[in-house]
């Protein structure tokens, strides 16, 4: 006997995200000019069924007012010899079903719910004929009982006979479809073998089989028929290599054909599930829900040494008072303490919570708090905080001016910045890079040495002021020259010494405003070596207002982007020209 494994055919349906539509061609026409029909089937309910499932899945159904529904079998648990337990178990599907009254439902026997000849008069009771076809719209549907049987050759010869006739009187039908609950066409059609119901539906036109039963998501198309089982809709099951857990298909027919769509269970969702309300709530708990009230300073050695971090609790109006905890997520290396808290917060109300961190590893990523509050009645949202550090680093005073040559052979570009990050948090991925930072009273110096193993494919495609040059190898610098005003200036070479700048600003309530007409002045020059290339750059400071001396201070973040390698090294995460992501440069 050939074994086969149920694990997925080749004919599976790739990646599904949310949505997932097969649109299969077939050579004949709809036969009508009327509107499409449309049909949902429902998977497997039963065989371990998770309570819940399947009626939502008939609450998502009904948002899509199918023309009518077809099930493939499994409604019931059954299995009993107590047949007032299997009543009550039909009472219980049938008050499921409330939800899509009054569109017409036509169901396929499964083996959970005729079982012997008992359940077959209790199923016969409750939900008609336990084989029988149907028209709708010069469609044909045929269901067929396969609930006690383990192939096709099992099929008694009367359902057989019965079949065949009906197939015959209506194969002139725009389109055939058969419902069946067990995919007896895996272990036969599907690997090569004879299968007598194949042979039928070929002969007599049939276009489309639908089954359930094993719980798992697989087609495929022979000689023209399309074969579906549909996954479950209720019953024990894990998620399919693709992704697809709970399911059920949306059938569209029209004069293109038939297009089957599997929809994941929570993918359908009523017209007013998010509203302008629930944004405008929602973007309130992102802005003032968690909120740092002061940043971790990084110690020698980028380290952090049981430093306090004071964290305020925001309710809003919009939410309801709740009762939850305060979750720290920490990375190797970082400790938190404690890393968890019950909070009781009130609507309208403010909370305060201190935490004890320290950082023995890596800064990055750092450790993040988040708490589940909720915008409307029964609607919950998980804010997110990460930890605010702030780095250090150090701007030598100069003697002499250095001169602006690329070639950085002055005795100021000393102790340089070589610490960095990628952007995603991991582990730096550039070539070596080192940043040098001096200072006199009206100028900033600036110098890089960007290492690169292959200096020959290094970019500078921008060759005009303000043009592209963050899309090149470049170095990159936010400054906010004074630490009280809501002004950053974004400011890029390229290995080229071609200038990109922007100046940010925030004025009272209003969002961030870019001028990007601003114009800063520098004098910048480059070099190229075999294993490098290196810049300098003089930035007078008048234009900021300010001058230097011992102690000033600003705002500070730098990088580098190598575009071989397609990424940065970044000093401090994230990049932004938000204030609260700088950390400071300090004027010996």
């Amino acid at each position: 006997m050939r074994c086969i494994r149920l694990n997925y055919p080749l004919f599976m349906i790739g990646r599904l995200l949310l949505l997932l539509i097969i649109l299969i061609p077939v050579s004949a026409s709809a036969g009508s000019k009327d509107a499409p029909v449309r049909f949902a089937v429902i998977g497997d309910r039963t065989g371990n069924h998770q309570p819940g499932v399947y009626g939502e899945i008939v609450n998502e159904i009904e948002l899509m007012k199918p023309d009518f529904v077809m099930t493939v079998g499994d409604m019931i648990e059954g299995y009993s010899d107590d047949y007032e337990d299997v009543q009550a178990e039909w009472s219980e599907y049938m008050s499921l079903l409330k939800p899509l009254t009054p569109t017409p439902i036509y169901h396929t026997p499964g083996n959970h719910d005729i079982w012997d000849e008992k359940s077959l008069d209790i199923y016969r009771q409750r939900i008609g004929d336990n084989y029988y076809s149907f028209d709708y719209k010069g469609l044909h549907f045929v269901i067929l009982d396969v609930s006690r049987f383990n192939s096709s050759a099992e099929i008694p010869e009367k359902q057989l006979v019965w079949l065949e006739k009906d197939l015959k009187k209506h194969r002139k039908a725009a389109f055939t479809f058969v419902f069946m609950h067990k995919p007896f066409w895996i272990r036969s059609t599907a690997v090569g073998d004879a299968d007598p119901l194949h042979d039928l539906f070929l002969k007599f036109g049939v276009d489309a089989v639908f089954s359930g039963h094993y719980h798992t998501y697989f087609s495929g198309s022979y000689d023209g028929i399309i074969y579906t089982s549909i996954g479950s809709s209720g019953g024990g099951s894990t998620p399919a290599p693709n992704g697809l857990h709970y399911q059920f298909a949306w059938v569209t027919v029209d004069g293109r054909g038939i297009s089957i769509a599997v929809l994941k269970k929570d993918s359908v969702l009523p017209w007013d599930n998010f509203t302008a309300d629930n944004l405008d709530a929602v973007n309130k708990l992102r802005s003032d829900g968690l909120t740092f009230l002061n940043r971790i300073s990084v110690g020698e050695g980028s380290k952090v040494t049981r430093a306090w971090c004071s964290l305020r609790v925001q309710n809003p109006s919009t939410g309801s008072s709740f009762i939850d905890t305060l979750k720290w997520s920490v990375p190797d290396g970082w400790t938190v303490e404690p890393a968890w808290q019950v909070v009781n917060v009130p609507v309208e109300s403010d909370y305060y919570y201190n935490f004890r961190v320290s950082s023995t590893g890596s800064l990055y990523p750092v450790p993040v708090v988040s708490l589940p509050f909720y915008y409307d009645t029964d609607k919950r949202y998980t804010v997110e905080a990460d930890l605010q550090l702030v780095r250090e680093t150090y701007c030598h005073p100069v003697q002499v001016k250095p001169i602006i040559d690329g070639e950085l052979s002055e005795a100021c570009w000393s102790d340089p910045v070589t610490e960095f990050y990628s952007p995603d948090s991991g582990g730096i991925q550039t070539d070596s890079t080192c940043f040098y930072f001096a200072y006199d009273p009206e100028n900033l110096y600036l110098a890089v040495v960007c290492g690169d193993k292959d200096i020959s494919v290094i970019t500078a495609n921008a060759t005009e002021r303000d043009g592209p040059v963050y899309g090149d190898d470049c170095i990159g610098y936010f400054l906010q020259p004074d630490l009280n005003a809501n002004r950053i200036y974004q400011i890029y070479f390229n290995s080229e010494g071609v200038v990109f700048d922007v100046r940010f600003s925030q004025e009272g309530e209003e969002g961030w405003q870019s001028e990007r007409d601003w114009n800063g002045e520098y004098e910048v020059k480059t070099s190229k070596a075999d294993d490098h290339w290196s810049i300098e750059a003089r930035v007078p400071l008048s234009q900021f207002g300010m001058s230097a001396s011992n102690r000033s201070m600003m705002g500070l973040n730098f990088r580098r982007k190598q575009q071989r390698l397609k990424t940065a090294a970044d000093w401090q995460l994230p990049i932004s020209y938000d204030p609260k992501t700088l950390g400071i440069l300090l004027m010996k």
